[in-house]
């Protein structure tokens, strides 16, 4: 048996738009294979870095753990982990050394690590996973088991996924990325989460509470932006009774006020969901919940399933009101598709809220009030506004690494800054922001206010957009990346992995 030590780099303390919006998760699949390490006989103990006050707690955690292994796993259902985030990987090496420092054994694994080895091993890791490596951390870990006293290079010979460096060089032998590993499964160690400190942040922010859950892992759609090192296009589902089993264990266990559901693409079939909130009913297990997906899985059977199992609200993936920035991102998806698609959830009394992203490459002034237009027209109840960020792996970060300076990540969610020659400069691109966000809340807010009330708010927001406007060719790259051309959306592809993925 050996003394593992499970942990993520993910410190909510040191990202401070995240930091405001107080809406802490445990880093779900951290817990899961803190849960698989445990299943093999090893003696786990867990760090989690979410309510941290920083990295300076650490320390104390290796000197009460003493750890034989450190596994650094990332999780890998926080989206905020794909965006590789400069402050996180800087707190990750700062880890990797001091854990080095006291004799352990450090493996890493995440998002930042499947795409940057080199980063982790100079900070002191002995092995670096590509991927989800789950295959790779069995092996490693029964190796040690058996030799404890194993030297590095016979520790990582022959494992596939494994990256480390030998006489000052990185050593990796690729595989490609795999479907999710379908050992790592059951309930996560929840039993190491300290709950009570997530429930409180909830209750102190916004007077309720929220625990996270998921139903599958991966996505199939074949989006140009959307960086998937962990998955690629592999979509792993699980089945509705096991699913509906695990939000009835939280509930009864927690007693949460709300269930997060951090699939990349919840449901996707709706025999599926029409099938988990069955199972729901026949427990009393539904706790009202949030999902993402995408417009044009939103049928009128599939609005009806969710609102039966209990869906309180969903996030559509709509980047954009305007078709051709949709078709060059290969989104798959129409305009109509969105607003049809609020409109189905609307009337079933789930609330609806809308990704946006500016900035995709080609993207004109006329492609953004298409955007606004879209809020218009679709009346959506919230939204979250990004810009287009390159991440390696994605045909995007292909077509503008060339642009890319020494800022390849944001330090924090909250920069906002371009990274490449979009149309315009990222000041640009924060003043449409806050007025996408005006413009919701305008619109959310006209019941309440009276006709004279609205038309003067009104006023006032039209006014700042026609300011903007008149000021936009001072806010215009010169060199701006011309547009990258449409391509055909893939569906059969998507078809064909989810087919094959419903009963894994």
């Amino acid at each position: 048996m050996l003394k593992i030590q499970v942990g993520h780099s993910y410190f909510l303390a040191y990202d401070p738009k995240q930091w405001e919006r107080g809406k802490p998760y445990p880093p779900l699949a951290t817990i899961q294979v803190a849960a698989l390490l445990r299943q093999m006989g090893h003696q786990v103990a867990l760090f989690d870095a979410m309510l941290a006050t920083g990295v300076e707690d650490y320390q104390a955690a290796l000197q009460s753990t003493r750890p034989d292994v450190v596994v650094l796993y990332e999780d890998n259902f926080n989206y905020l982990t794909k965006m590789c985030l400069g402050r996180m990987r800087e707190a990750a090496c700062q880890m990797i050394a001091e854990a080095r420092a006291d004799g352990a054994r450090v493996i890493v694994a995440g998002s930042d690590a499947s795409d940057h080895p080199d980063a982790f091993l100079a900070a002191g890791a002995d092995a670096v996973l590509i991927g989800e490596g789950i295959a790779a951390l069995i092996e490693l870990v029964g190796r040690l088991q058996r030799d404890p006293a194993i030297d590095t290079p016979r520790w990582v010979a022959g494992i596939a996924g494994v990256a480390t460096l030998t006489n000052g060089q990185t050593q990796l032998t690729r595989v490609g990325v795999l479907p999710p590993d379908p050992r790592l499964i059951g309930h996560p160690a929840w039993d190491l989460v300290d709950v009570e400190r997530y429930r409180a942040m909830w209750l102190e922010r916004h007077g309720y509470f929220s625990l996270n859950m998921a139903a599958s892992r991966g996505c199939p759609f074949r989006c140009n932006w959307c960086a998937k090192p962990i998955w690629g296009n592999h979509y792993n589902q699980r089945s509705a009774s096991d699913v509906a089993a695990e939000m009835t264990y939280l509930k009864r266990t927690f007693q949460p006020d709300h269930i997060w559901l951090a699939d990349d693409i919840f449901g996707f079939r709706v025999d599926w969901v029409g099938e988990f909130a069955g199972h729901l009913a026949d427990a009393d297990g539904s706790v009202p919940f949030t999902i993402q997906t995408r417009a044009d899985l939103i049928s009128e059977r599939m609005a009806a399933a969710l609102e039966h199992a209990g869906c309180a609200e969903a996030w559509i993936g709509a980047e954009s009101g305007s078709q051709r920035v949709l078709d060059a991102m290969n989104k798959g998806t129409r305009v109509a598709d969105l607003i049809a698609a609020r409109a189905r959830l609307g009337e079933h009394g789930i609330r609806v809220g809308f990704f946006i992203q500016l900035g995709y490459q080609g993207e004109q002034l006329v492609d953004l009030l298409a955007t606004r237009e879209l809020i218009t027209q679709a009346v959506p109840d919230d939204i979250g506004v990004s810009v287009s960020y390159p991440l390696p792996g994605t045909k995007f970060y292909e077509q503008v690494k060339a642009q890319l300076g020494a800022k390849t990540h944001w330090q924090d969610s909250g920069d906002l800054a371009m990274m490449f020659r979009g149309a315009y400069d990222s000041d640009f691109y924060r003043h449409v922001r806050d007025l996408l966000h005006e413009q919701v809340v305008l619109q959310q807010s006209k019941a309440a206010q009276s006709p004279p009330q609205h038309r003067e708010a009104r006023a006032a927001f039209e006014a700042r957009w026609a300011a903007l406007i008149a000021d936009e060719r001072a806010h215009r790259s010169e060199d701006a990346t011309a547009p990258a051309p449409a391509t055909t959306p893939d569906h059969a592809e998507p078809a064909r992995h989810a087919a094959t993925a419903q009963h894994r």
